[in-house]
């Protein structure tokens, strides 16, 4: 495969002759465009050295073969490594007045960036914009993650590891066990307003639902991650060129975008924590303990979602639910298995991942444990340790369900 790797002007352009080394290892014919920028950075001679090809940063070289144009439309894969704010903002506006710009401009070939900048520079609104601009032109963003910048200053906008890079970008033309499924997970916890400072919510971080999407992506299935109210440093970890990200709020948000996500989805998993019940009204300004407003205040119950969907679904989709629970002291992990089975019939989904909860676990955990109930009531799975391995095992489990031997 013929890649471009555009590289520009960021501290993390050393991290992108990693990139290239790896891409190259792979089999792959790489062409580096470094900016002129990105050479105060690392040199021409090493970009030179370790692609195996001439590097330039001019549209003036090798004029005869229009290599401006031709680097675009020979490249079955283009990555920018970095993709500093200042490039981001210039292949919004379609700015072609170097090489860099005029390969993107050229090309038809899928465009992976890797943004890196400070935290300040990645929520600004116009970064955010353009961002969400190239987004909407089919434009793949990886990262950026959460963690150390430059200058001793932390937050998102480090660019990720090349190998995650790689990884995201070659998964675009590689075929797993759930390529061509199409996937609508929610995850988080949603939150209902009491008044414009108040809500009623949950613990859940959105962690293990994050790690569902980035698994099905890596396994080849388009995902749909419906997030509710999950941070930055946790969501950047489901940043994937097959990964669309829909922000929600409340539950009344949160149902309203999987009914028109899932109606296209071949799986549908709810693994956000919904809250049971809202406020019946809630205050245009913030309530007072001095009126005692903050004494009562009345609930009214939130529709099941999930159970709304399945109740809609149409041949050939499987659904799954999470249950949070807690073992009884009398009937112990028996009881609690019994619940979630009642829990699924209930509800109406083919699947239902029971998640042990406590005080330290589960929530706000790096960790998780579950039992995964199958079709027929059976625990065709149990799985425990980081989220990412029981994201793996739980689809390995609709793997299996789906398409039993």
């Amino acid at each position: 495969m013929n890649i471009v790797v555009g590289v520009t002007g960021g501290i993390a352009a050393y991290k992108s002759v990693h990139l290239v080394r790896l891409l190259i290892k792979a089999g792959h014919e790489v062409t580096v465009i470094p900016t002129e920028d990105a050479l105060r950075f690392v040199g021409l001679p090493t970009w030179e050295a370790i692609s195996r090809h001439p590097v330039t940063t001019s549209v003036h070289d090798d004029v005869a073969r229009v290599r401006h144009v031709a680097l675009g439309q020979n490249a079955d894969l283009v990555i920018v490594a970095p993709a500093t704010a200042n490039t981001i903002a210039r292949m919004t506006a379609g700015i072609a007045d170097d090489l860099l710009g005029t390969t993107l401009l050229a090309t038809e070939a899928p465009v992976v960036i890797a943004p890196a900048m400070h935290a300040e520079m990645w929520r600004h609104t116009a970064t955010q914009a353009n961002v969400a601009t190239l987004r909407s032109r089919g434009v793949h963003i990886v990262g950026p993650a959460d963690g150390e910048l430059a200058g001793g200053d932390s937050g998102p906008g480090r660019m990720v590891e090349p190998e995650d890079i790689a990884e995201a970008a070659l998964a675009l033309f590689a075929a797993g066990d759930l390529a061509g499924l199409r996937v609508a997970i929610s995850a988080g916890g949603t939150r209902e307003p009491i008044d414009p400072v108040r809500y009623l919510g949950n613990r859940s971080s959105g962690r293990q639902g994050v790690a569902l999407a980035a698994e099905a992506a890596a396994r080849g299935a388009s995902v749909t991650l419906v997030a509710a109210n999950i941070s930055g440093d946790v969501l950047a970890a489901a940043q994937h060129p097959s990964v669309d990200i829909v922000p929600v709020g409340s539950a009344a948000e949160l149902g309203d975008a999987l009914t028109d996500i899932a109606a296209a989805a071949d799986v549908v998993v709810m693994a956000a924590a919904v809250a049971d019940y809202r406020p019946v009204e809630v205050a245009a300004r913030k309530l007072t303990k001095d009126r005692g407003e903050l004494t009562r205040i009345e609930l009214v119950e939130n529709p099941d979602i999930i159970a709304g969907l399945t109740a809609a679904r149409r041949e050939g989709q499987t659904f799954v639910a999470f249950a949070a629970e807690t073992p009884s002291e009398e009937g112990g992990e028996e009881e609690m298995l019994a619940r979630a089975r009642r829990k699924r019939e209930r509800k109406g989904v083919d699947v239902l991942v029971v998640n042990e909860v406590g005080w330290d676990r589960g929530f706000e955990t790096p960790d998780n444990e579950v039992r995964v109930i199958g079709p027929d009531g059976a625990v065709i799975a149990a799985a425990s340790g980081s989220k990412h391995q029981v994201a793996a095992a739980i689809w390995d489990s609709l793997a299996a369900v789906r398409s039993p031997v």
